[in-house]
């Protein structure tokens, strides 16, 4: 088996969108919440309908938005959420 993994995270999807579209973002201010008690999985299920909101809003209908989507569903959404309540708690 072949590791997958790409600069310490589950994959290139996972980092890639983490770097493109999370780095520098305020998970408070994008939640508008108080996040004690938010989990990491609901979380990274808000992500993930903001990424696939912003890729179908951006993108014309056709193959270039298939690719994108179909590049999302190998994010680890759980993981770049972990990361960003660490962030938030450090």
């Amino acid at each position: 088996m072949t590791d997958k993994t790409y600069n310490g995270w589950t994959n290139y999807a996972t980092w890639r969108v983490n770097l493109e579209m999370f780095d520098c973002f305020d998970v408070a201010e994008f939640l508008g919440l108080d996040l004690d008690g938010l989990s990491q999985y609901d979380l990274g299920d808000a992500f993930k309908v903001y990424a696939e909101d912003l890729i179908i809003s951006e993108t014309p209908e056709g193959l270039a938005q298939d690719y994108a989507l179909a590049f999302l569903s190998d994010v680890n959404w759980y993981e770049i959420a972990s990361h960003k309540l660490e962030e938030v708690a450090a």
